[in-house]
């Protein structure tokens, strides 16, 4: 089984979307009327609009990691530097970050078995 998509609900999708996609680098493939489609891989991650008095992410520890190499670790450590979005916390192989709704997000480059 592998992951099919990733759906993260925010009350501003034009600013969660600017992180995923233009700093991060995820592609758009699609645009629906309350949400924008970026690729991640094999997945999708939705960036969907939520919903009157539906709750929003808290400052939890819950992750969505992404896997990446040394030298695209280094350059998204400096590009979301110059964004203004401070490394959270590191391992030796895995920055720490939060998105611009608070989700915590680590960029990887631990080798899975």
């Amino acid at each position: 089984m592998r992951i099919h998509h990733l759906a993260f609900r925010t009350p501003d999708v034009s600013s969660l979307v600017h992180f995923y996609r233009e700093l991060l680098g995820l592609i758009e493939v699609a645009t629906q009327p309350h949400s924008v489609w970026l690729r991640s891989g094999d997945a999708v991650v939705m960036i969907e609009a939520i919903e009157p008095g539906e709750t929003t992410v808290a400052h939890t520890n819950e992750l969505v990691a992404f896997a990446v190499d040394h030298h695209t670790q280094k350059r998204l450590r400096d590009t979301l530097a110059a964004a203004g979005f401070a490394r959270e916390a590191h391992t030796e192989a895995t920055d720490y970050y939060r998105d611009p709704d608070g989700r915590r997000v680590g960029l990887s480059t631990y080798p899975l078995p």
